[in-house]
């Protein structure tokens, strides 16, 4: 008798992730969290294969990543050496000499049918000096380098900000390892040097060891970064390249030592051909410049970075080099690919966790059985697409909205041609103002309105409703709401007596 998919016998009952790193450790805990004693998961790296160290930088969505895992705020922050992160400040990317900020959380909060920035929008066009920074909780905190959890209570404006952190990644790695094997994952010290596919199916049944050593499973995680081994070296799915829009392909990195006061942001300078990246942990700072190998030499770039720095280096500066874009399946067959080994855009505006976060959070929903009924993967790999190319977009709007000419690169950024999918929005909002980001995307309408009006976008008109509705004392609305969150900064502790108080790094005994 045919036995029905309905039956335990056709569960994943083992489970291999090739390759540590955020991504590997990541997601040994997640599935450790969620199969429990169900599944054996066992997790394969080699100290040989150096990692990238991607995402010192976060989002807001890696507090409900820990979160779910029953991680303690306090005890994370303490052990990554963490700090606490309110946006980005963007230095040189509109124009030379202009500077802004895309924080987390929202303009203020709304007071009317018609979106607060529209009334900005009129009273800009009416005289008003005041940038669109001004409405924002989070910019107020940043500038005055200050910080507090943000308060459940909607009414109060401690309510319209969000945060992220800034970590050591190498130590988050490490915490969620010794997290994961607390939850029997087994870890193995090797280098896959062989993958095995079934003859009939094209399933992977093994992977080989340098040792020799043969390793099975019903299912395969890949996480071995730039390489990926698995869903490309031995599934061959194909990779889309964005290097036509997204130019930059190479960074150089170096941490330093730590001068000034410990800011809740990151900072995003634009050089000559790419950006620095400025990254502050409670023992050092982290920066890197992204870059076009095509229009500045490696030799030139670490030079521009090292000049660059507030503080001393500390150890040796690390090239790394890199294709933009995203396989064209993650999923495929018995194989999903998760982080770099998925696809890599560039850290501009700190997703790459995030992108990491998303593909396991998709696994879990779509968990399969151990045929993978091609049903599954398919949607995952069509939610995958969606979200690689808005990020994309995202990312090229910094790009290819600036008023920079002084180099060969800002120039090809300025004249390239741009996907229709963003080219849409920026017609919306140079037309009236008007923002239509989807709800599932990443980046909500607060996050394309910064950048938008950080970009220098000129906007034709605003909406006619706003002229509709006078009697709302509008203006005086916004200028009250400037004041309160100017006076509400005040109160807050500094940003380095906070942690101080609250999560101070693990110290070395």
């Amino acid at each position: 008798m045919k036995k029905s998919n309905m039956s335990q016998d056709n569960n994943i009952t083992s489970l291999v992730i090739v390759g540590g790193g955020s991504a590997g450790w990541m997601t040994a805990a997640a599935l450790a969290n969620t199969l429990g004693s169900q599944c054996n998961i066992t997790l394969i790296e080699s100290d040989d294969i150096g990692s990238i160290g991607v995402g010192e930088a976060t989002i807001p969505p890696i507090k409900q990543f820990n979160r779910r895992l029953g991680i303690s705020e306090q005890d994370f922050i303490s052990h990554t050496k963490g700090s606490f992160k309110l946006g980005i400040e963007f230095i040189d990317w509109g124009k030379q000499g202009h500077s802004y900020f895309h924080p987390f959380g929202s303009y203020g909060r709304n007071f009317d049918l018609v979106p607060l920035h529209q009334y900005w929008l009129r009273d800009r066009a009416n005289g008003d000096a005041a940038c669109l920074d001004e409405y924002s909780m989070a910019w107020w905190a940043a500038k005055n380098n200050k910080f507090a959890l943000p308060i459940a209570d909607k009414k109060n404006v401690l309510s319209t900000y969000d945060y992220a952190y800034h970590f050591d990644a190498m130590a988050y790695a490490k915490y969620l390892r010794d997290y994961s094997q607390k939850r029997q994952v087994t870890r193995i010290q090797g280098k896959v040097t062989q993958v095995n596919l079934n003859d009939d199916n094209g399933f992977i049944e093994s992977v080989t060891l340098a040792d020799g050593e043969s390793i099975e499973a019903d299912f395969f995680i890949d996480c071995s970064g730039f390489r990926a081994i698995l869903i490309e070296g031995a599934l061959n799915t194909g990779f889309e390249d964005w290097s036509h829009w997204l130019k930059c392909d190479r960074a150089v990195t170096v941490q330093s030592e730590n001068t000034g006061p410990l800011l809740p942001y990151t900072r995003s300078t634009a050089l000559a051909a790419g950006w620095q990246w400025r990254i502050p942990l409670q023992h050092r700072t982290g920066n890197g410049y992204v870059y076009s190998h095509r229009h500045i030499s490696d030799e030139a770039a670490l030079a521009s970075l090292l000049q660059n720095l507030d503080g001393k280096p500390l150890g040796e500066p690390k090239l790394i080099k890199f294709n933009t874009g995203r396989r064209k399946k993650t999923w495929h067959k018995n194989c999903v690919a998760i982080g770099l080994s998925a696809g890599f855009l560039e850290p501009l505006e700190s997703t790459s966790l995030h992108l990491i976060q998303t593909g396991i959070d998709r696994l879990l929903a779509l968990f399969p059985k151990k045929n993978c009924q091609p049903l599954l993967s398919q949607e995952y790999n069509r939610i995958t697409q969606n979200e690689y190319q808005s990020v994309r977009d995202f990312l090229i709007l910094h790009y290819c909205q600036t008023e920079r000419r002084d180099s060969d690169f800002w120039r090809e950024c300025a004249s390239m041609p741009i996907p229709e999918s963003l080219q849409y929005k920026i017609d919306h909002f140079r037309h009236s103002g008007r923002l239509v980001a989807s709800d599932v995307e990443l980046f909500k309408n607060p996050n394309w309105l910064a950048v938008f009006v950080g970009q220098l976008i000129d906007v034709e008109q605003y909406d006619p409703l706003v002229d509709a509705r006078v009697h709302l004392g509008a203006t005086e609305k916004l200028s009250g709401l400037r004041q309160t969150m100017k006076d509400v900064q005040g109160i807050m502790p500094d940003h380095q007596q906070y942690i101080n108080a609250y999560c101070p790094m693990k110290l070395k005994k």
